[in-house]
C-alpha cells in the first residue's frame, strides 16, 4: 500500500502548466490521474473535477454528517449519561472460554518441514474459516469490553472501526480467497464508519483518534481521500511541540471527555501513525523518539494503551517495514529485543504475545533465528476444533486511574485469531523457502 501524499496539490499545480493534462483531467478524471501519477483509486467512489472561470465559481461543501445534531450532542454530552454509554456497547458477551488442550498424540511433534509448512496451512484455512463466521452483517470485527480486575462485571461485545482495521491489517498477507473475502467486506464497513475527511473515532461519545484513523486508513488507502491527502493536514496538525502524535483529535463541538489526559504521546499509536504517512519529514522525530525508547530499553510501561512490549516491536516493525528506509537502522534493535523476551523454550508469553513477536521478526528480517517448526506446532496445536485461538487481553487502559471500574481490557478470541493467522503465513512462507 503507498502512502498518503499531497497530491491534490501536485493535481492543481500541473494542471495550470499543461493544458493538455487539464483538458483530460477534465474529460476522465480518474484515468488520468490514474495514468499521470501511477496511483490506483477504488473504483467504487466517484470523481469530479469542476473548472471556475470568470463567469463561474463553485463552492464544495464537506459531506453531511452520519450523525443527526442530536445525536452529535448527545455523544458531546454523553459521558455523564450512563444511558447514553450503555449505547456504545453492543450485546452482552458469553464467558470467556478456556483454551484448547489437546491431547499429546494428537499434537504435532517432529514433521519434516513439508509436513509443518502444510499443517500450518491448513490451521490458517480453519482459522479464515472460523473470522468469516463472526463477522456480522456489515462486515464489522467484534471485540469484548471486559473488566481487568473484576470477572463478575458484565462483558459485552463491541465494533468500532478500530478493531476492524487492526484485524484486517493482520490478514494483509494472505493470499487465501476468503482472506481476501474478509479484507473486502470489513474495507467496506470502515468506509461506511468514515468521518470527512478521512477520520475515525473508537466510540461516539469520544472524539476522534489517530490510532483508528492511522489503521483504518492503512485498509482504505486506495479511497481518494487517502491518495488525495485530504486527512493529512488534521493529523499532522495533532503533535506536540516534540513533534509526537497525540492520540486524541480534539476539535471544537466534538466530544471532550478525554481533554483531562489528552496530554500523551503512546509509542504504539506513533508507530501506527507511521505505518501509515510513512517518511517523510514530519514523521522524523517520532521515529528518533521510538528509537531511543527501543534503544535505552524504556518501552516498557511507556504505553497507555498496549499492555506488553511485544505489541510495541509489533507496531513499530511495521513501521519500519512501510516507512522504509528510514527506519532501516531500527530493525537490529527490534530483533535483539523481541527475541530477548522469549524464554529457555523460545516462547514469547501466550500465544497473542508469541504471535505478535514472530511477526515482528518477520517484518525486520529475522525469523530465521528462531525455531520455525516449533512456532507452527504451538499453533496448531493450540488451535480449537472450530478454528478459533483462545480470547487474551489485546489492549486496553493500561493507565488504570479509575481504580478497579476503569481496569478495562478488550480482546475476543477473533482478535486473537487474526493474529495466530498473520503469524502462521510468516511462517509457512519461511518454512517454503
Amino acid at each position: 500500500m503507498s502512502k498518503p501524499n499531497d497530491l491534490e496539490d501536485r493535481i492543481v499545480s500541473r494542471a495550470g502548466e499543461d493544458s493538455d493534462f487539464r483538458e483530460n483531467l477534465l474529460a476522465q478524471p480518474r484515468a488520468t490521474i490514474e495514468r499521470e501519477f501511477g496511483v490506483s483509486l477504488t473504483p467504487d467512489h466517484s470523481i469530479h473535477v469542476l473548472e471556475d472561470t470568470d463567469a463561474a465559481t463553485h463552492l464544495v461543501l464537506p459531506p453531511r454528517s452520519k450523525r443527526s445534531a442530536e445525536d452529535r450532542e448527545a455523544a458531546r454530552t454523553g459521558a455523564a449519561s450512563l444511558e447514553f454509554l450503555k449505547k456504545t456497547m453492543y450485546d452482552p458477551a458469553p464467558s470467556i472460554r478456556s483454551p484448547a488442550v489437546k491431547p499429546a498424540a494428537a499434537r504435532l511433534r517432529s514433521r519434516t518441514p513439508e509436513a509443518a509448512a502444510e499443517a500450518g496451512r491448513e490451521a490458517i484455512r480453519r482459522g479464515l474459516a472460523f473470522l468469516e463466521s463472526t463477522l456480522d452483517a456489515n462486515g464489522a470485527w467484534h471485540c469484548i469490553r471486559f473488566n481487568i480486575a473484576d470477572p463478575n462485571v458484565p462483558r459485552h461485545f463491541e465494533r468500532p472501526a478500530f478493531i476492524s482495521a487492526l484485524c484486517t491489517l493482520a490478514l494483509a498477507g494472505s493470499n487465501e480467497e476468503r482472506a481476501r473475502a474478509i479484507r473486502a467486506r470489513t474495507r467496506a464497513y470502515l468506509i461506511d464508519t468514515m468521518e470527512h475527511p478521512g477520520l475515525w473515532r473508537y466510540y461516539r461519545h469520544l472524539p476522534q483518534d489517530l490510532d483508528s484513523t492511522a489503521l483504518s486508513s492503512l485498509v482504505v488507502n486506495d479511497h481518494p481521500w487517502m491518495q488525495l491527502g485530504r486527512n493529512l493536514p488534521p493529523i499532522l496538525a495533532n503533535r506536540d511541540e516534540d513533534g509526537r502524535f497525540m492520540t486524541w483529535v480534539l476539535a471544537e463541538g466534538e466530544p471532550n471527555v478525554m481533554a483531562a489526559f489528552r496530554i500523551e504521546a503512546d509509542p504504539v499509536v506513533n508507530a501506527n501513525v507511521i505505518a501509515y504517512l510513512g517518511n517523510r519529514p514530519e514523521t522524523r522525530q517520532v521515529g528518533a523518539w521510538l528509537e531511543a525508547l527501543i534503544a535505552e530499553d524504556k518501552l516498557k510501561g511507556s504505553s497507555k494503551w498496549y499492555p506488553d512490549k511485544v505489541t510495541a516491536y509489533y507496531a513499530t516493525a511495521r513501521a519500519a517495514l512501510r516507512a522504509r528506509p528510514a527506519l532501516d537502522h531500527l530493525c537490529p534493535m527490534l530483533a535483539d529485543g523481541v527475541l530477548a523476551l522469549g524464554d529457555a523454550n523460545g516462547e514469547f508469553g501466550n500465544v497473542l504475545q508469541t504471535a505478535q513477536a514472530i511477526s515482528a521478526l518477520h517484518s525486520v528480517g529475522s525469523l530465521e533465528r528462531i525455531d520455525v517448526r516449533h512456532e507452527v506446532e504451538r499453533f496448531v496445536d493450540s488451535q480449537r476444533e472450530d478454528g478459533s485461538w483462545p480470547e487474551l487481553l489485546a489492549f486496553g487502559d493500561q493507565a488504570l486511574r479509575w481504580g478497579v471500574i476503569g481496569q478495562i481490557g478488550h480482546g475476543s478470541e477473533a482478535v486473537t485469531s487474526a493474529f495466530c493467522i498473520e503469524a502462521l503465513e510468516c511462517l509457512v512462507q519461511t518454512l517454503d523457502a
